[in-house]
């Protein structure tokens, strides 16, 4: 008894139950092609010269599994582009692959957040303030004792980090530089060198960048000339230099560790954590262009070689009248599928590649070069007035 083979009629006509997902069906251009697409994959198969045992579903299939893969690949290099500015945001928003995403820094602004946390210049932790009691003549302070005044949290429980002991004196700009001139350090000076000494001169227009390196060399002359304040923090104990000669109090910023803890962990769920959960839907066909689709439909017939290639391999040698039989060629095509998806995926992902952010910017890069070198050539014209 001989198999029954179903053998291609030659013709095809879209039926949405042919599909696998159907999440195409709805486009007017994907029904027209996939016709079209199946037809010129039957006689890329041989057909009609070659009977080729497949069905209008086969067809219609594998043209949606092409477009889906395709789509999945645009996708994937999408994301990898965009990941680092969507981190964060809800997973419920618009879908991604026909929305535009211009490139910002807040990706990393969010990344740099957390080393504005270690030297108090922003981030997500609370930075609460703190004084110890200072005794006259007294230099180690144990921070668990209740010299210690606390604005969140108590010492004797909670873990602590000290961020910062105020042990400077006011900043130059408070005390050495006026800008209207009154205290006359810095602008007498520069009248004087100018011989304006004992003119009513109040204010000298100066760079700001003149005032800026007054202020880093007179905070410099304080800190290292004049200030001998210092302190070491080891555990919980506390040394001050010099001693001090009289009661006061010493102010500092610390965190709690388990703020920071929890900060480490937001709890926020339904956000973009990583490409998984990006939402990216499936790219629309009618907006793909010519060499998308001419993509498409070669890694369409590469999947019917290989729906085929599985059928004849079934039925490998089909027995005719006599002792004649028929060998097909169903691990050939097998191969030649594989071949020919692995070197399509290979192309798309090289094309991906070359079009990404950083291949732009390298390739702009690359051409500004070229044509700076060109012009050198180039003799510098002479303008007469």
């Amino acid at each position: 008894m001989h198999p029954e083979i179903t053998i291609w009629e030659g013709s095809a006509s879209f039926d949405p139950d042919l599909t696998s997902f159907g999440y195409f069906n709805a486009d007017s251009e994907f029904i027209i092609d996939s016709e079209k697409v199946a037809v010129w994959c039957g006689r890329r198969l041989g057909f009609p010269v070659n009977d080729v045992e497949l069905s209008n579903e086969h067809f219609f299939s594998a043209f949606e599994e092409a477009i889906i893969t395709y789509s999945s690949h645009i996708n994937n290099y999408e994301a990898r582009d965009n990941l680092i500015g969507m981190m964060g945001h809800s997973t419920g928003s618009v879908d991604l692959s026909e929305q535009y995403i211009p490139p910002t820094l807040n990706g990393v602004f969010k990344l740099a957040r957390q080393y504005g946390t270690e030297v108090g210049a922003g981030g997500n932790l609370n930075y609460y303030t703190g004084s110890v009691n200072l005794v006259a003549g007294q230099q180690s302070y144990d921070l668990n004792e209740n010299t210690v005044n606390l604005e969140v949290g108590d010492f004797q429980t909670d873990n602590f980090t000290i961020r910062r002991i105020f042990y400077e004196d006011s900043s130059a700009l408070s005390r050495f530089l006026d800008p209207i001139g009154f205290s006359g350090l810095a602008n007498q000076e520069l009248l004087s060198q100018f011989g304006w000494a004992g003119y009513g001169v109040q204010y000298t227009l100066m760079p700001l960048s003149y005032d800026l390196m007054r202020m880093q060399g007179l905070e410099m002359h304080s800190q290292i000339r004049k200030s001998g304040y210092s302190f070491q923090l080891t555990g919980k104990r506390l040394r001050i230099f010099p001693i001090p000669k009289s009661a006061n109090k010493l102010f500092f910023q610390y965190t709690l560790d388990d703020e920071e803890s929890d900060a480490e962990i937001s709890g926020q769920s339904g956000r973009i954590t990583n490409i998984s959960n990006m939402p990216y839907g499936l790219k629309r066909y009618k907006f793909i262009n010519s060499a998308g689709r001419d993509w498409i439909r070669k890694y369409t017939l590469a999947l019917c070689k290989e729906v085929l290639g599985l059928i004849r391999s079934k039925y490998s040698d089909i027995p005719m009248t006599g002792d004649n039989s028929v060998t097909l060629n169903g691990s050939d095509l097998i191969n030649q599928a594989e071949n020919e998806m692995n070197r399509l995926t290979e192309e798309l992902l090289e094309l991906l590649e070359s079009f990404s952010r950083q291949s732009q910017l390298e390739r702009k890069s690359l051409e500004a070069q070229y044509l700076h070198d060109q012009l050198k050539f180039v003799p510098t014209k002479i303008y007469v007035k």
